[in-house]
């Protein structure tokens, strides 16, 4: 007991396995659960008040996610990010994303990129309000809807994966010094000059996007260290 700080779940709102799962994910953000170290689910339920079940299913479903993996007879390992990892993972993401935006600015209509200017908002705002699990999950709506208008679902489900295995450690320092911000209202920088038709300013907006997220991930890495 006591790994997790103490979070109210309320069994009446919707399903108790989804609960968990949010919780543990903001725990992961948190720095909260570590990296390498295994948790079971009946101590994790101890923290939560509740039987291991839903906890065990819950880790099931972040398993899939590739954020922790099943360990025989333990329990979960959460799994761990190396700087070689997020490298390999930003550069395949760059090749990708970087041309695709150019692409998308030249075939999109201008009303679906306008639909995302709330996504887009949403994100700022929840980097303002200190949201991390709300900033995380409007930054993956942004770019994977975005993606979507290029019309492959196959290369929306690759760089959805590679960004679940990159996820944030530590982000409540981060998030406390501001440094979310700048990279959070790029995202608008973006779509207005997807929306002027600038193909190129757009790529080169999502090349210095990706490198600001690596540099998040560095600042991560180094805070959650110390």
């Amino acid at each position: 007991m006591g790994h997790l700080t103490h979070r109210d779940l309320n069994a009446s709102r919707e399903r108790l396995r989804d609960q968990v799962a949010h919780a543990l994910r903001a725990a992961l953000i948190s720095g909260e659960l570590r990296p390498g170290v295994v948790y079971s689910a009946p101590t994790l339920a101890e923290d939560f008040g509740i039987s291991a079940t839903p906890v065990r299913e819950a880790m099931l479903d972040l398993a899939r996610e590739g954020l922790v993996e099943p360990v025989r007879n333990k329990g979960f390992r959460v799994t761990e990010v190396d700087e070689r990892d997020l490298d390999q993972y930003t550069e395949i993401r760059a090749l990708i994303e970087i041309p695709m935006v150019g692409r998308i600015t030249r075939i999109a209509a201008r009303e679906d990129l306008e639909a995302l200017r709330p996504v887009a908002d949403d994100i700022v705002r929840a980097a303002r309000e200190h949201d991390l699990i709300g900033y995380l999950e409007a930054d993956r709506l942004f770019h994977l809807t975005l993606l979507g208008l290029a019309g492959n679902e196959r290369l929306v489900e690759t760089v959805g994966d590679l960004r679940k295995r990159s996820r944030l450690y530590g982000l409540t320092a981060l998030d406390e010094s501001g440094d979310l911000i700048p990279s959070a209202e790029e995202h608008l920088e973006l779509l207005d000059l997807m929306l002027a038709g600038d193909a190129k300013g757009a790529e080169k907006c999502m090349t210095r996007h990706l490198g600001h997220v690596r540099s998040l991930w560095a600042k991560s890495d180094r805070t959650t260290g110390e």
